[in-house]
């Protein structure tokens, strides 16, 4: 795709203006990713019994009603967390040889559809399993392109900036702010159907999918900017460097005849996925977000319905007040991800500051069990904190510390392999986010502490294996 496809867009824009344009779209586009996903949370006290022990008279909706309600709705977690994980090796592996721009877009569109198709069941009167577990296959591979196209495109326009773990830092919090979103539509409108709460965040996704479809531009080079080794930084306005004297912030210089540009791209060659698999820290970071992801997805898909089964200071919360409530834990986890990019980028210690992150979550999860039942108030601060310290490093592992992986100097700056890096870290970190909410499913029916004690040992499994890596940031910072 060349400069001449982008007909809407003006090419002669300063840089810093696309680089914005690049930030909202791509920030919106995956918000309304994670807004499509929260359905299923905020509705299982809905499907399911509203107890883990009621009887099959106690309510629900077939087939999740009953004793064994709270295990198909985990089974359901399983089935579209699998495919996700599984579609991420292949979605990156494809998002590298194709136009990003029309695979995210793609990607948008498709998941509206399988999201709307799971509130029609509502409309339909669907009891069927089948029908459930294929829908949430169809979504979780469809939804899967979209991690990898976004922080590719991220990494083409802002390449080895200094301040990348805070730029990714504050932008990952759309992950919060989708879960946010996503977590108010739908307990907004569960009272009228529960239909509507996949709907409505359906037509979302869908929507910004056009706007990423008309708007977006996946690399500064089809602008005709140049960029050296994909390493475009955004500078402070009116400084200028080495760099972006090179890029050419002005209007007549920064643009590339075409000539250029294709030499660059055909230089160019997608890296393979076992050698990306070898990159030094892919390997230890990726097993470290096996077990933070699934701590992470685990209140993702479950905190509504533990807030809704649970009594505080002696009260129950209805549908609508849980799922509302679960939004703190997102609320925290926007501040914890910015303050692990910033305190990664002040320290240059990626690793430490994820196991500074993963040693404190320990004892907050802890007190959130303990006492988050004693008061209200007391309930929201411990859920706050809790989201803060578990979305830290989950945040920082899936932007800044991918980007720089998939940008080291042992692979010269392709660009080509940074989706494929971050397919594999996200990927291998949704295997362990399937893993948590199934899990979930089976052991909360013997009480919800056994649940809390899986939590804090990922946390701690999570930590063992970025030791080394915090290891040797700590002797490089010594000597």
């Amino acid at each position: 795709m060349d400069a001449a496809s982008h007909g809407a867009i003006d090419r002669r824009q300063p840089l810093l203006v696309h680089q914005i344009s690049v930030l909202l779209l791509t920030f919106s586009a995956y918000a309304a990713f994670h807004a499509s996903r929260k359905p299923p949370s905020i509705v299982k006290s809905v499907l399911g019994s509203e107890t883990p022990s009621a009887g099959a008279g106690g309510g629900g909706w077939p087939p999740f009603d009953g004793p064994s309600g709270t295990r198909r709705l985990g089974e359901l977690d399983l089935a579209f967390l699998s495919s996700y994980s599984a579609g991420m090796y292949l979605a990156g592996h494809v998002a590298d040889r194709v136009d990003l721009r029309r695979f995210l877009a793609f990607g948008m569109l498709a998941s509206g559809v399988s999201t709307a198709a799971f509130g029609a069941a509502y409309w339909w009167g669907v009891h069927s399993l089948g029908f459930f577990l294929a829908v949430q296959v169809s979504s979780g591979i469809v939804q899967s392109i979209g991690w990898p196209c976004v922080i590719a495109v991220v990494g083409n326009w802002f390449g080895n900036s200094p301040r990348r773990g805070l730029i990714m830092g504050v932008w990952n919090s759309n992950t919060s702010v989708g879960n946010i979103l996503g977590s108010i539509i739908a307990s907004s409108v569960v009272e009228f159907g529960w239909g509507w709460s996949f709907l409505l965040p359906g037509l979302l996704v869908a929507a910004v999918g056009v706007l990423v479809w008309v708007f977006l531009v996946s690399d500064p080079r089809d602008l005709g900017f140049e960029t050296t080794s994909k390493e475009v930084e955004m500078n402070e306005p009116g400084v200028e460097t080495t760099e972006s004297s090179d890029l050419g912030n002005g209007e007549e210089s920064g643009l590339l005849g075409s000539e250029q540009t294709d030499e660059v791209d055909s230089t160019t060659t997608a890296i393979g996925f076992l050698e990306a698999w070898r990159l030094p820290g892919v390997a230890p970071f990726a097993f470290c977000l096996f077990f933070s992801k699934l701590v992470a997805y685990t209140f993702l898909y479950w905190l509504p319905f533990y807030i809704r089964n649970t009594d505080v200071a002696g009260k129950h919360a209805s549908h609508k007040t849980a799922g509302i409530l679960s939004t703190i834990f997102d609320v925290g986890g926007v501040l914890g991800g910015v303050s692990a990019g910033f305190m990664s980028d002040r320290l240059n210690a990626r690793a430490s500051t994820c196991i500074f992150f993963l040693f404190f979550s320990i004892p907050t999860l802890i007190a959130y069990r303990s006492y988050g039942s004693m008061s209200m108030q007391l309930n929201i601060s411990l859920m706050f904190l809790s989201g803060y310290f578990v979305n830290g490093p989950y945040s920082l592992i899936t932007t800044a510390v991918s980007a720089e992986l998939g940008t080291q100097e042992m692979i010269q700056g392709n660009s080509r392999a940074l989706a494929t890096v971050t397919a594999i870290i996200d990927a291998t970190g949704s295997v362990g986010a399937a893993l948590g909410p199934l899990l979930t499913g089976y052991i909360s029916t013997r009480g919800w502490n056994n649940v809390f004690l899986m939590l804090i040992c990922s946390t701690a499994f999570a930590m063992t294996f970025l030791i080394r890596l915090a290891k040797a940031e700590v002797s490089s910072k010594m000597s």
